[in-house]
C-alpha cells in the first residue's frame, strides 16, 4: 500500500473545496482512494463559530453533540465525552487547533460531502473506480495519542467480512470483520500529520481488501457500519453512563 500526501496553502472559509482539489491534487488513477481531512471540508462550507460569538466551548459542545455525559466534576483535560454521528468522541468533534480564533465543527453532512467530492473527482479525472474518505483524529480509551478515524466515505465497501471464512486451522470465523474505513484513515492521517504539516489531502493506492463500488452508499449501508449501544462490546460501560440525549 502506498500513500502520497499533498500540501496546500492555509485553508480559510473563503476557499472552495473543489478549487483546492484542482489546484493541488493531480489527476488520479483508477482504484485510488482520495483522503480528505474533515477540517478543510468544514472550513470550506463555513462550519465554524468564532469564539466571541458563543458563551463557551462547553455550550457549543452541548449544542452540537447528539448526546453528552452528564457530570459536574471536571474531567482530565476539561474535556466532555460525547456521541456525535454515532461515534464516541470528545467534544462533539469540535476543534480549536489551526482554527485561528474560531471553533471548527464537523461538516454539516459528512456523507453528502464525501459523495460530492467523489462525483466531482470521478468526472474530473474520467475514472470509474475511486474511493473517497473524510477523516478526523480520534482517541482510544486507555491509550495515549490520537489516530485517524473515518467519518464519511464513498466508492468502496467500509467493511471486509471474514465471517464464515476459515482460520489457520480450518475453523470458520464467527465474528471477525475488518474495519477498512478506519484502517485506511489511521494510515492516511499518520502520513498527513497532526500539526503544521498543511497536508490535508492524501491518495492511497494498492490497498488490500478494497471492493470498489460504482454508486454512493445507501442509508442502510451507512447504518450497517455502526453498532447499537446495546450490542456493543463495551455496552456495560456505555449503557451505565449518564447520557443526556438531544431531542
Amino acid at each position: 500500500m502506498q500513500i502520497k500526501t499533498y500540501k496546500t496553502h492555509s485553508i480559510t472559509t473563503k476557499d472552495s473545496i473543489f478549487k483546492i482539489i484542482d489546484a493541488y491534487v493531480p489527476r488520479l488513477k483508477e482504484q485510488s482512494i482520495f483522503v480528505v481531512t474533515s477540517k478543510i471540508v468544514s472550513l470550506c462550507e463555513g462550519s465554524v463559530v468564532k469564539k466571541q460569538d458563543v458563551n463557551s466551548k462547553e455550550t457549543l459542545i452541548q449544542q452540537s453533540a447528539d448526546a453528552y455525559l452528564d457530570y459536574k466534576s471536571p474531567t482530565p483535560h476539561s474535556i466532555r465525552l460525547t456521541i456525535k454521528n454515532n461515534i464516541l468522541i470528545p467534544s462533539a468533534g469540535i476543534d480549536e487547533s489551526n482554527g485561528n480564533g474560531a471553533y471548527i465543527l464537523y461538516p454539516k453532512n459528512i456523507q453528502q460531502s464525501a459523495v460530492s467530492i467523489w462525483e466531482y473527482v470521478r468526472k474530473r479525472d474520467n475514472i470509474q473506480e475511486l474511493g473517497v474518505l473524510i477523516t478526523d483524529s480520534h482517541t482510544t480509551p486507555m491509550r495515549r495519542g490520537v489516530m485517524g478515524i473515518g467519518l464519511g466515505w464513498c466508492g468502496f465497501k467500509p467493511l471486509y467480512n471474514y465471517i464464515g471464512k476459515p482460520d489457520c486451522f480450518g475453523s470458520p470465523l464467527r465474528f471477525t470483520m475488518v474495519n477498512i474505513l478506519d484502517s485506511l484513515a489511521a494510515a492516511a492521517v499518520l502520513c498527513m500529520g497532526e500539526g503544521n504539516e498543511q497536508t490535508p489531502f492524501a491518495v492511497v493506492t494498492s490497498a488490500p481488501k478494497i471492493e470498489f463500488q460504482s454508486i454512493s452508499p445507501t442509508d442502510k449501508e451507512v447504518q450497517e457500519l455502526s453498532i447499537p449501544m446495546e450490542e456493543d462490546l463495551y455496552a456495560p460501560l456505555l449503557k451505565n453512563a449518564k447520557w443526556v440525549v438531544k431531542k
